[in-house]
């Protein structure tokens, strides 16, 4: 199951505690004191890593933490630092602090990124020795690593987007020209988490189908709406199955506006999907329609090789 949303709990590394030794030597009875300071804690890191389908690992993993600082040692030795940890996150992931609200951005592979810091290590009593407190039994206690909830999004990071209503033909269109293997079936809210495709080198993605009120939390849609924030290009397909194509576009790019600004000045070119279904003068009307709003209009049947040849021609074009 895809997962583009988890929380966890992270923690650093607790400092080590300093401690209180005394240096003996031989033929001496006291010479004086000899405790280290403890290692610092552990620190955690995010790193990206090339896997959208990893946040599903972490469903039953909730807890994270680095590892403690040691104690000090005798003859005033630090104890040893305490592990890293580095958690692998995909390319596109959000995190939040949920305790500072600081949010931290993964953008590329082998990215990495310190989210949390060790503890310091506590002072041992050979750090407080003085010239009028030779015998010092003074030491102090590692400090906590920090400790938080992580809220953990991912933003698919894709070459371009299919959007569209439920049951637009988005995912059967994707399966036609890229290798994704997507499910499909004809009925509304086929897609249940999106699907990506190779199409010559470009990363092509089918987002779950919206509909009117997705940006306030109706139907599936809204989980999914952050996905196109970073999509280049948005592939807008619209099934001629619709008796006013202009108003189901319309209902679409209200969604994509009421989310973000800037997912709606992404670049766009609308496709008309299941052509086969309608004639030549209702296909040209519809497209006629359609070209009033937006210029960059392309027709295209998974029933026809030469459509998806030349679909895949244009897209070509667009995405070079």
């Amino acid at each position: 199951m895809f997962v583009d949303e988890i929380t966890i709990r992270v923690r650093a590394g607790k400092g080590g505690d300093g401690v209180v030794l005394w240096l003996h030597e031989k033929g001496k009875e006291f010479s004086g004191p000899s405790g280290g300071n403890g290692g610092k804690g552990g620190d955690v890191y995010a790193i990206g890593v090339r896997d959208i389908g990893l946040l599903s690992q972490y469903k039953h993993l909730k807890e994270f933490a680095a590892e403690n600082g040691a104690n000090g040692m005798r003859n005033t030795k630090t104890g040893k630092t305490g592990e890293d940890i580095s958690i692998s996150l995909p390319i596109g992931s959000v995190v939040t602090d949920t305790r500072t609200d600081k949010k931290f951005y993964i953008n590329e592979e082998g990215e990495r990124i310190l989210l949390l810091s060790g503890g310091k290590g506590g002072l041992g009593n050979a750090h407080f020795k003085a010239s009028t407190n030779t015998s010092p039994k003074e030491f102090t206690f590692g400090k906590p690593g920090e400790e938080t909830e992580l809220l953990i999004e991912l933003e698919l990071v894709v070459d371009a987007g299919f959007v569209g209503l439920p049951n637009a033909g988005k995912s059967s269109l994707l399966n036609a020209i890229t290798n994704a293997n997507a499910k499909v079936g004809a009925f509304p809210f086929t897609t249940l988490e999106p699907n990506l495709g190779d199409f010559h080198g470009y990363v092509l993605a089918d987002i779950p189908g919206l509909i009117e009120g997705a940006a306030e939390g109706k139907g599936l849609g809204h989980k999914f709406l952050r996905h196109i924030k970073r999509t280049k290009m948005v592939l807008h397909c619209v099934s001629v199955e619709n008796a006013d194509v202009v108003a189901t576009y319309k209902t679409v790019r209200a969604e994509l506006k009421k989310h973000s600004k800037e997912v709606e000045e992404k670049p766009e070119v609308i496709i008309l999907t299941k052509t086969d279904l309608v004639s030549e003068s209702e296909l040209a009307e519809k497209k006629k329609e359609l070209k009033a709003i937006n210029p960059e209009i392309l027709t295209v049947t998974i029933l026809d090789d030469e459509t998806l040849r030349i679909l895949g021609t244009k897209l070509s074009q667009y995405l070079g």
